[in-house]
C-alpha cells in the first residue's frame, strides 16, 4: 500500500515548491515543553554545497560511490551534486512536490516513495543516503532492524551506508537541547498545513548489518 502523501498532506512539499518558485514559506517548531521557534525551512533543502555543513560534503566526497539510492531526497540537494560528479543516483522521497522540485533542479532519476516502499526492485545500490536526518525515518528500533535487513538485499557485497541524524545529547542548538525529552512538532505553513512529529536518532556505519550496532556519530 502507498503511503505517499497527497496534496493536502504535503505541506513541507508545498513549501519547498513556493520557496524554489519565488514565494516566501516557513516552518514554525513548537515543542510540548513551550519552546518556539521559526525553521530554517525550504531554504535549508536548496542550499548551493558552498553553504552546507562541513561533514555533508566531507561524507558525500569520502564515502559515495557507484550507484547511489538517496531516502528523503527532498529537493535533490546531496542527489544532485553526486550526479553532477559522475554517479548514478536514484533519488526517492514521500512527497510528490519535493520530487517535482528535484526533477525541475535537474535530477534526472527521481520517484515518489516512502521509505517502506523501498525494495529489491529497484535495483542493486553500492551506496545508500539518509542524510538530513533521515535516520529518524525508521521512527522505532523495531522497524529500523527490518528495513536495515531489506537494504540488504537491495545492495552490493561492501556497500555503504550513509546516514545521518541529531544527537540531542550533544549539541548547543537551544532548538534541540533545551529540553531532551520534550516531542517535537513542526508545522510547515505553505498553500497547504499539515503536522508532523520529529524523531532523531544517530548512526552512521559502512557496510550494512543485519542488527543496529553501537557507531560513530556523526557531527552536529
Amino acid at each position: 500500500m502507498s503511503k505517499r502523501l497527497t496534496s493536502e498532506q504535503d505541506a513541507f512539499g508545498h513549501a519547498v515548491w513556493d520557496h524554489y518558485h519565488g514565494t516566501n514559506a516557513f516552518e514554525i517548531i513548537e515543542r510540548s515543553d513551550g519552546h518556539f521557534a521559526i525553521s530554517s525551512g525550504p531554504s535549508a533543502y536548496l542550499a548551493e554545497p558552498a553553504f552546507w555543513v562541513p561533514h555533508e560534503r566531507e561524507a558525500l566526497e569520502r564515502h559515495a560511490h557507484g550507484r547511489v539510492l538517496d531516502i528523503g531526497c527532498n529537493a535533490g540537494r546531496h542527489a544532485l551534486y553526486l550526479q553532477q560528479k559522475g554517479l548514478d543516483v536514484l533519488g526517492v522521497d514521500v512527497s510528490p512536490l519535493s520530487i517535482a522540485v528535484a526533477k525541475e533542479r535537474g535530477l534526472e532519476k527521481a520517484e515518489v516513495l516512502s521509505i517502506d516502499e523501498v525494495s529489491k526492485e529497484l535495483g542493486t545500490f553500492d551506496t545508500i543516503l539518509m542524510l538530513g536526518n533521515n535516520f529518524g525515518l525508521f521512527a522505532n528500533p523495531s522497524k529500523a532492524r527490518r528495513l536495515l535487513r531489506r537494504f540488504k538485499t537491495l545492495t552490493s557485497p561492501g556497500a555503504t551506508l550513509i546516514v545521518e541524524s541529531l544527537n540531542i545529547y550533544n549539541t548547543k542548538d537551544p532548538d534541540a537541547s533545551r529540553s531532551t525529552r520534550a516531542p517535537t512538532t513542526s508545522a510547515t505553513f505553505s498553500k497547504a498545513s499539515t503536522t508532523r512529529c520529529a524523531r532523531h536518532t544517530s548512526v552512521t556505519r559502512k557496510s550494512l548489518p543485519t542488527s543496529i550496532p553501537t557507531s560513530r556519530r556523526m557531527p552536529c
